[in-house]
């Protein structure tokens, strides 16, 4: 295993607070009551990007040798993990492209595009559009990104020091997963500095190859049929993994259905407004709201990046309140 440790979340923030301000954390009373609990929501949808993952795009490419960075990165993604790649290139004048597959949504590529990428359409889904994107790297010597890579999760490991540093008696972490690297920085961070809180990760039933993983002890495939963009993963990936198993606490799995209601219920509750992903945490709370009855709880809203489409859904949902 890599030997990721507080020591590499340590440096990552010093290297991304020149560039992101912490986000903000609020207990919200109406959401309170609902969940019977003291809920302290981390605000990732408010990064430049609306999403959490930009705190391991700027990380690993502030630290690329020059030579690489002259070369170029490349990425393959259809969300959160293109615009951090795509933002942190732009900001330190590193050419770069996103490989994502046929019909992408074009309000992403629209903002992909604006942070100075290239897109390039390729594949039938992720997997041909990762074979293409790994030749095309290969091709033009430019360095390959994936969404599990050691920079990313130290510096997604800033956001929950940042957690701990502000309420240090959280009694459990709720955390989305996809790929895993937020869930395996939130354990790194939690039994460094808060071993006695509970780390707990939220994965789609419609998406479960990282549960699946956790729970076989080694990474495994599974259908990925979630309609939660940011949670749509078809493996597990080694290195999230190796963490997860070291460190997390348990793991759930939630419906598709359940985490568009949390979205309502951030909407409504919490005056915010979540991608799927974004409320992953909250749908895997309320499914186990009786067992942290009166505790104190941490959630990640890791993005805002929802879709008109989305938010119509939302708005739709059943509302969890009652």
């Amino acid at each position: 295993m890599t030997d990721l440790s507080l020591t590499d979340v340590l440096r990552a923030r010093r290297t991304i607070e020149p560039h992101l301000p912490p986000t903000p954390l609020w207990s919200f009373p109406m959401l309170n009551d609902v969940v019977g609990a003291t809920v302290h929501v981390k605000h990732e949808n408010t990064q430049p990007t609306g999403a959490f993952k930009v705190r391991g795009g700027i990380t690993l490419l502030a630290g690329m040798r020059p030579e690489a960075r002259e070369r170029g990165v490349l990425a393959f993604s259809t969300g959160n993990h293109a615009q951090s790649i795509a933002y942190a290139a732009r900001l330190f004048g590193v050419p770069c492209v996103i490989v994502m597959p046929e019909n992408p949504n074009p309000a992403k590529v629209g903002a992909v595009r604006a942070l100075g990428a290239d897109v390039e359409v390729h594949g039938r889904g992720m997997s041909e559009a990762q074979e293409y994107a790994e030749k095309v790297a290969a091709d033009r010597g430019m360095t390959l990104i994936g969404v599990a890579e050691p920079e990313l999760i130290s510096g997604v490991g800033t956001l929950y020091l940042e957690m701990f540093e502000a309420v240090p008696d959280l009694d459990v972490l709720f955390v989305p997963v996809g790929g895993g690297s937020g869930a395996a920085a939130a354990s790194l961070v939690a039994a460094a500095v808060a071993p006695a809180c509970r780390v707990i990760a939220v994965q789609s039933e419609s998406s479960p190859a990282a549960y699946d993983s956790w729970r076989a002890g080694a990474c495994v495939t599974r259908p990925n049929r979630t309609v939660v963009e940011g949670l749509a993963t078809g493996r597990g990936f080694d290195l999230p993994q190796q963490i997860m198993r070291a460190r997390l606490t348990d793991f759930v799995l939630v419906s598709d259905t359940e985490i568009r209601s949390a979205q309502r219920l951030l909407l409504t509750h919490a005056h915010t407004l979540a991608e799927g992903a974004g409320a992953a945490a909250l749908a895997g709370l309320l499914a186990r709201r009786d067992e942290f009855t009166g505790r104190r709880v941490g959630l990640v809203c890791t993005g805002g990046n929802a879709s008109a489409a989305e938010v119509t859904e939302v708005l739709a949902a059943a509302d969890p309140a009652g």
